[in-house]
């Protein structure tokens, strides 16, 4: 495949996720949260289950050793992080939701600097307090003095605490380097996490959990598009350009979410959706582009005698 064809893995990849966050405020007072995240999980354990289950099977010597590990990882990028984006649909817009996500480069090259002991950057800090100020006019509908005044919206909040699980479920992935790579390893966290969503399920109301003409098109592009498509032209897209020239399509995503929440939301974009996301998306290509180290280590002192 020539590199430009390429291209088409993360941009399509993209565009599945921009469909997601739709259906994640399609989906809001429609299914639970808990309901459409078990279903979701539920279809997707199933498709792969196909194809993947048993060289899982016969790797699970190896899979077992992690087992903790992927239980983690599936709590927080499959369970928590999901349920959050489809309870935070309920009080703000697709394209704020887009936004927040797009800032999760942002917030895991901050997390590996606390958790990983890295040198932060000049980006990381100038591109951080820039995406910051895009937020906060974002979030304000443009008079940040109304943060004062009526507080932040709770969808938005939520979808800051999303976007922070999910930064730290990529700086637990660096940090573990499980030797169980691709799909198993995606099985294996999908499992888990469907075992973990299973109580919540249960304790959702009947009529929030239902399955009909309204619910079962949300679950079918949850589950499959979204949890097995689209990991996959993600991951070949990665393997293909390597992760930072796909990180770059992540500030399609509040664009492409924003013209399907015109087209199918009736959703209006306004100045200070295009100024204050374009800011804060200014912000995380700061943090990808300016790598300088915000100070140098100071070079070891020899010992007397050396």
């Amino acid at each position: 495949m020539t590199n430009k064809a390429a291209f088409l893995y993360p941009f399509f990849a993209i565009v599945l996720w921009a469909g997601n966050v739709i259906v994640s405020r399609l989906s809001a007072h429609t299914i639970g949260p808990e309901a459409i995240t078990f279903y979701r999980l539920l279809l997707a354990t199933g498709c792969m289950s196909l194809f993947v289950a048993a060289p899982a099977w016969r790797n699970r010597t190896v899979i077992w050793r992690y087992f903790g590990q992927f239980a983690v990882l599936g709590f927080l990028a499959m369970c928590l992080f999901q349920s959050l984006s489809y309870l935070a649909a309920e009080t703000t817009s697709a394209t704020n939701m887009a936004v927040f996500t797009a800032l999760t480069p942002l917030l895991t090259v901050l997390l590996s600097a606390v958790l990983l002991r890295e040198t932060p950057t000049v980006g990381l800090v100038g591109g951080g307090m820039l995406s910051l100020a895009g937020l906060v006019y974002l979030v304000s509908g443009g008079d940040p003095a109304a943060l004062l005044r009526g507080g932040v919206r709770p969808g938005d909040l939520l979808m800051f605490v999303a976007a922070l699980v999910y930064a730290l479920y990529g700086v637990l992935l660096k940090r573990w380097d499980l030797p169980v790579a691709g799909w198993q390893s995606t099985y294996m966290q999908a499992l888990c996490a469907l075992a973990i969503m299973f109580p919540a399920f249960l304790a959702t109301p009947a009529p929030m959990r239902a399955l009909n003409r309204e619910t079962l098109p949300l679950i079918a592009y949850a589950g499959g598009l979204a949890s097995i498509l689209l990991p996959f032209l993600w991951i070949r897209g990665v393997q293909v350009l390597g992760p930072n020239r796909c990180a770059i399509f992540m500030n399609l995503l509040p664009v492409l979410a924003a013209l399907g929440a015109i087209a199918l939301l009736g959703e209006p974009v306004r100045a200070f959706h295009i100024i204050g996301g374009g800011v804060a998306l200014a912000g995380v290509a700061c943090a990808a582009l300016f790598r300088r180290p915000l100070w140098m280590s100071a070079p070891a002192v020899p010992a007397l005698g050396d």
